[in-house]
């Protein structure tokens, strides 16, 4: 190929395989262009062009608020499987519900407020046709650890409960916030290693503090590590009541048992979904016929019949508490939202469907601000309870209104019957839940195929379990960052050669039979160039001419270019354009000569801008590998 001259005429520039040298865009559509894809990957709005504005403004009503897209092609055909759906998961909503309030040592009846009104408020926003809402033990226990802080449930109740509701109201905001700015990209720092980690720490001293339930201690601790409950158990050995201990390892059996037929008989999903509510049937029954408080077997009490009542006044954003409300707020927020934007997107691709996260974190956050104001705590989307309604043969939304209209019948008429609960039985139930969590073959994939997750994995899971849920989670998002870091600042780059009789160019080291260019060093380089990794590009660069001289000089076939393939290449800044700059000046040094081979758009035109393209000349930039050496080889010609 001849050296390439300025191209006449250059709006046509880029076709007839030419380089593109036309003017840089302006600053307002290259901004415009890198927020659409930063904040709308997924072009939300792609079908409104030539629609009208009455379709668009219709369009733009179900894009927001779903229920309007899926509730006009509604059948009673799709109905009744929904009504199953929902009355299942209602019945381990209500064990759940009252377990996971007892977790977070709030009045039970909380935990029931809490599967009524969520669900309605997510069946109205939420696009996930599995997603089944309720409380969840992982944030139960965030918000119990992070409150206790301040105040004591024992010592202030009301208060306590009141800086509850305003943690989940933060949340909820913070929810809010990041979806209608469409910052789900802050989730994904939240990695599946960490949440694998997270979950299985989570899980093991919540399975650990159930054994105050289980042996009918009287006294405990408040700390949630291992060390904290293992020494608590010791020290109060001595008010271990046989009895309950009895009853309580009855359940853990039962209820795994009914777990091991799901798993060996998948169509019967059904026994493991209404295990938990036998055990509390069981355990009710039980409890009133035979008096358990003369054996040592608490109960939960009284709990009040009707549906929620307002808690605006309740909130509480008193400066000598809001510390911990906040601090409970922000980490369930992004706990809540990585656990159920993750299941939600899971279950989706079951049946080859999408959902969108940031409408996730809308509806998420929607529902629990309006949960906070309604005697609510902190929901989002379980895995057992989706696992659950996916199971049942849900297909729409509804099941969360089937669930939310059965919660508000028990209580409105049933809320007293579960009075009788035994603790013990929701010990159980806890206990068999979040051993479910504990991802032993997770962990050890994580070791056998990527040592670095592993550890991030570890991280989270020993910081948790041993120090406190928010340090783990910060130690193992901050080895996250490490990791990427590390990627940005060293990144990877290649030396290509040419795989015999193709004219494809690819990595020596992945292909060692792939033949060298005669005088010719060909580098590619894999990511944008800017002022974290550039002076590591300049070295990097500069090193494999060194050693590619080396090995040429006993060859009598010395570098005379360097070919830089810029493909991978997405941006570069004014710093790696000086990077650039200073890696031609210290080459020519060397009588070796720099060719730029296929710069992307927004590289091209930063290059363009700054001069490079002037100071480097048009000849010495082609659109492909094959093109630079055919242009390399004339001028060695000349």
């Amino acid at each position: 190929m001849i050296p390439m001259e300025p191209v006449k005429g250059e709006e046509v520039a880029g076709v007839n395989g030419k380089v593109n040298f036309a003017a840089p865009r302006s600053f307002a559509v290259a901004f415009k262009s890198d927020m659409k894809e930063t904040l709308f990957p997924d072009d939300p709005f792609h079908d409104f062009k030539g629609k009208t504005l009455a379709e668009k403004a219709k369009k733009s009503i179900q894009y927001f608020v779903p229920v309007f897209q899926w509730l006009p092609n509604y059948t009673g055909k799709l109905f009744m499987y929904d009504l199953l759906a929902g009355v299942t998961i209602a019945s381990l909503a209500i064990p759940q519900g009252i377990s996971y309030a007892k977790l977070a040592n709030i009045p039970p009846v909380i935990g029931l407020y809490s599967s009524f009104v969520p669900p309605l408020i997510y069946a109205i926003f939420g696009n996930s046709k599995h997603l089944a809402v309720g409380t969840v033990a992982s944030s139960s226990l965030i918000i119990a650890g992070a409150i206790e802080k301040k105040v004591h449930e024992a010592d202030n109740p009301q208060l306590y409960l009141n800086l509850i509701f305003t943690a989940t109201l933060i949340s909820g905001v913070i929810q809010l916030v990041l979806g209608v700015f469409r910052l789900g990209i802050l989730v994904d720092f939240l990695s599946h290693s960490t949440i694998t980690g997270f979950m299985g720490g989570t899980a093991t001293i919540i399975s650990l503090q159930q054994l105050k339930g289980i042996f009918g201690l009287r006294h405990f601790t408040t700390q949630t590590d291992v060390v904290s409950v293992t020494k608590a158990i010791f020290q109060f050995k001595h008010e271990i009541r046989w009895e309950c201990t009895l009853v309580g390892v009855f359940f853990l059996i039962f209820l795994h048992t009914a777990k091991m037929v799901k798993q060996k008989r998948p169509k019967l999903f059904w026994v493991q979904a209404i295990a938990p509510m036998l055990v509390v049937a069981i355990g009710c029954i039980f409890a009133f016929a035979l008096d358990a408080k003369k054996y040592g077997i608490a109960i939960v009490g009284p709990l009040k019949k009707g549906i929620n009542p307002p808690s605006l006044k309740n909130l509480d954003f008193d400066p000598k508490y809001i510390s911990a409300p906040i601090e409970a707020g922000v980490i369930t927020a992004l706990v809540a939202l990585a656990e159920g934007i993750a299941i939600g997107r899971s279950f989706a691709l079951m049946v080859n469907q999408q959902i969108d996260g940031n409408k996730e974190m809308i509806a998420f956050g929607l529902m629990n601000i309006v949960g906070s104001l309604t005697s609510c705590y902190l929901t989002t989307g379980p895995f057992s309870k989706t696992a659950v309604n996916y199971n049942a043969g849900c297909k729409s939304q509804m099941s969360n209104v089937v669930m939310a209209a059965c919660m508000m019948l028990t209580l409105f008429f049933l809320a007293p019957l579960f009075s009788y609960t035994p603790l013990v039985a929701l010990s159980a139930i806890i206990m068999s839940a979040m051993l479910g969590l504990i991802e032993y073959d997770k962990a050890y994939h994580l070791f056998k195929t990527d040592k670095f997750d592993f550890l991030i994995c570890m991280a989270a899971f020993l910081g948790v379990a041993f120090i406190s849920m928010d340090v783990g989670l910060m130690l193992s998002v901050g080895l996250a960052l490490v990791r990427a870091l590390l990627y940005v600042a060293r990144p990877a780059s290649s030396k290509l050669g040419n795989i015999p009789d193709t004219s494809l160019y690819r990595d020596v080291e992945q292909y060692p039979g792939a033949i060298n260019i005669p005088k010719t060093l060909v580098l590619q380089l894999g990511s944008p160039i800017y002022f974290a990794n550039s002076g590591y590009i300049r070295e990097r660069i500069l090193r494999w001419v060194r050693d590619e001289k080396a090995n040429k000089e006993t060859d009598g076939d010395d570098v005379e270019y360097v070919l830089l393939d810029l493909g991978g290449v997405t941006s570069i800044d004014i710093t790696g354009v000086e990077t650039l700059i200073e890696i031609r000046r210290s080459l020519e040094a060397q009588e070796v000569k720099v060719v730029i081979v296929n710069p992307r758009l927004e590289v091209m035109e930063k290059l363009i801008v700054t001069n490079f393209v002037d100071k480097i000349g048009k000849d010495r930039i082609f659109l492909s590998i094959k093109d630079a050496i055919e242009g390399c080889k004339f001028s060695l010609s000349q």
